[in-house]
């Protein structure tokens, strides 16, 4: 019987090498990738941390925090202080609307004010026009009150503190006007120049200004019904000038005795 001749075995496939390429060019290509992801531009990454640095006070060398240490640097956080830090936040935002709500109402208020010393220096002036006093008394007004400026000359001699005689008819008018529109606190101000004075009497312009003051409210104190504890009385001296001392005319605005009508709303 004839023998069967044996089969050579057939060689092995060589696909698996074709596989194991592709496996190896994806892995070049995915490390490729995470090299290309992992490259950061300087300069883009200084600008982001400025603007962090400058916004949040964070990064700033790497340890600066965010609520005095309520978030620490570096990135990290301390949850346990985060509800702390997001109530402050909280109560700032509170804080400022508030802050802006009382603005407002100050506004209001002082709006309210300067209209009701408008209306008030108005009625004064038309009585200043009747009593034909218009070159005797200035007449000014701020939110707070009505002021009137009389020429310290009109009103004194020289170095004296006694009102004149000649003065009476302006001081009387003065006084008419007062009892009839001040419904509030009164102030009188005596203010005198620079120039030095020193007397048996007065050592000095403060003494000279308070008396001259003081002699003004003496006298609305004895001819009018105003009640003396609404009534203030100071002496400025040469303090407060509203014209330049170095001229006559100058010196001569600043001797002057000044009376404040506060309004009702003023709260004086």
């Amino acid at each position: 019987m004839a023998r069967r001749k044996k089969e050579e075995p057939q060689k092995a496939s060589a696909e698996w090498m074709n596989t194991f390429a592709d496996l190896m060019n994806l892995l070049l290509c995915f490390f490729v990738l995470l090299f290309a992801m992992s490259t950061v531009d300087a300069q883009k990454f200084e600008m982001v941390v400025a603007s962090f640095s400058q916004t949040f006070s964070i990064f700033s060398g790497g340890q600066t925090s965010i609520g005095k240490g309520m978030l620490l640097g570096n990135g990290v956080s301390q949850l346990n202080e985060l509800d702390q830090y997001m109530e402050s936040m909280g109560k700032t935002a509170e804080n400022e609307e508030e802050t802006d709500q009382i603005d407002e109402m100050q506004k209001k208020i002082e709006e309210a004010q300067l209209e009701e010393s408008e209306k008030l220096a108005e009625r004064i002036e038309e009585a200043i026009e009747e009593s034909q006093m218009e070159d005797m008394i200035q007449l000014d007004f701020t939110s707070q009150y009505v002021q009137l400026t009389l020429k310290g000359a009109i009103l004194f001699d020289s170095g004296s503190a006694a009102l004149k005689e000649d003065a009476m008819p302006v001081i009387e008018k003065v006084a008419l006007i007062l009892e009839r529109y001040a419904e509030s606190e009164i102030e009188i101000e005596g203010h005198t120049d620079n120039v030095p004075i020193h007397t048996s009497k007065y050592a000095n312009n403060n003494e000279l200004s308070s008396s001259r003051a003081l002699s003004m409210f003496d006298y609305l104190i004895e001819h009018t019904a105003l009640e003396p504890a609404k009534i203030k009385h100071s002496g400025r001296g040469e303090y407060l000038p509203i014209a330049d001392n170095t001229t006559p005319e100058g010196r001569a605005k600043n001797r002057r005795i000044e009376i404040k009508i506060y309004n009702e709303l003023s709260g004086e």
